[in-house]
């Protein structure tokens, strides 16, 4: 029984990848007129800011899963991707993102990211935690929707304790300290510099 539970959890949620967009996009769709301009945890971006840097990244994936270097792709995406429908941009990102994700062997090729060649699976990964780390920054940006999926917390967890002190990246504020006892999402988020609220 407990077999069949967890294959049909499989079957509905798919991959962490595909759930962590699904989490990301269903926030998106929260976002009310007046909250593309409100801050996120991340001080330096508003809600638009934030949500325009996921669509971003979900734009890059065909093009580096094809085989093209950061030069050749150059600044096709660089400043504001979202234009006057930013929920429609990043939907129509997350959709292209996933398919191209869906290609057999897309994980077992090498992607040319900025600092290495890499594997697509090290892609996904990285991909994955940037967007459940940042679907909390919107949620808490929209006040909706600040408890995650306890899978994508359990896997952005296993990821990021692997990597040590984020805050040298320039990308994270350095990590917080927290009870023995938190829970998976308040050490997650501590591990990124951010206090869970929730």
């Amino acid at each position: 029984m407990a077999q069949r539970r967890q294959h049909q959890r499989a079957a509905r949620t798919g991959t962490p990848y595909t759930e962590a967009l699904d989490a990301f996009g269903d926030r998106v769709r929260l976002i009310t007129p007046d909250q593309w301009d409100s801050p996120t945890p991340c001080t330096d971006w508003s809600v638009r800011d934030l949500v325009n840097h996921l669509t971003g990244e979900q734009l890059w994936v065909p093009e580096l899963l094809m085989g093209a270097t950061i030069a050749e792709v150059g600044d096709r995406f660089d400043g504001d991707v979202l234009g006057t429908d930013p929920a429609a941009a990043w939907a129509d990102a997350a959709t292209a993102a996933r398919d191209a994700w869906a290609v057999p062997g897309a994980t077992e090729l090498t992607v040319h990211l900025s600092f290495a060649d890499v594997s697509g699976q090290y892609y996904l990964d990285q991909l994955t935690t940037d967007l459940v780390i940042h679907t909390w920054d919107l949620a808490e940006g929209i006040g909706r929707r600040t408890r995650l999926p306890a899978d994508l917390v359990d896997f952005a967890l296993g990821e990021i304790t692997g990597y040590g002190d984020l805050s040298g990246s320039g990308l994270f504020d350095p990590p917080l300290p927290v009870a023995g006892d938190a829970g998976p999402q308040t050490r997650l988020l501590a591990l990124t510099g951010r206090r869970d609220g929730g």
